[in-house]
C-alpha cells in the first residue's frame, strides 16, 4: 500500500466520501473514525491500487453490504423506506401535535359556595 501517492488518496477520499459508515450514525467513511471505516477505507485503496475503477469498488461494496452502504442511495423499491422514512416520520409527528392542541380541555367546574367561602377567607388572610 502506497498512501504516499496524493493521487491515489484522493481517489480513496471521493469513494469514501459516497459511502455511508456501517457503524456510524450518519457518517460517510472519510468522516468516520470507525475501525471497520478505517478497514473499509483500506479495502479501497487495494481495489483502486490493483487497478480497479470507483465503479468498480462502489459496485463491490453494495454487492457486499447492500444498497444502505452508499451515502445517497437510488431510489427504487428496496430503498424507498430510506428515502421517506424521514418525510413520514414527520409527517406522523406533525399529525399528532394538532390533534394534541385542537383537543378540547374540559371547561373548569363553577365554584361551589363552600369554595368560594373558602377562597374568600383566604384571600383576606
Amino acid at each position: 500500500m502506497n498512501k504516499e501517492d496524493p493521487v491515489l488518496e484522493k481517489r480513496v477520499r471521493d469513494v469514501a466520501h459516497e459511502l455511508r459508515c456501517l457503524v456510524c450514525q450518519n457518517q460517510t467513511l472519510a468522516d468516520s473514525n470507525a475501525e471497520l471505516a478505517v478497514d473499509l477505507r483500506n479495502s479501497i485503496r487495494e481495489q483502486l491500487e490493483r487497478g480497479a475503477s470507483e465503479r468498480d469498488v462502489l459496485e463491490f461494496m453494495v454487492a457486499r453490504y447492500g444498497d444502505f452502504v452508499l451515502y445517497r442511495p437510488p431510489l427504487k423499491a428496496s430503498t424507498i423506506a430510506l428515502w421517506a422514512g424521514p418525510f413520514a416520520l414527520l409527517g406522523i409527528g406533525a399529525f399528532v401535535l394538532a390533534r394534541r392542541m385542537r383537543r378540547k380541555r374540559p371547561e373548569a367546574e363553577p365554584l361551589s359556595e363552600a369554595e368560594r367561602a373558602r377562597v374568600a377567607a383566604l384571600l383576606k388572610e
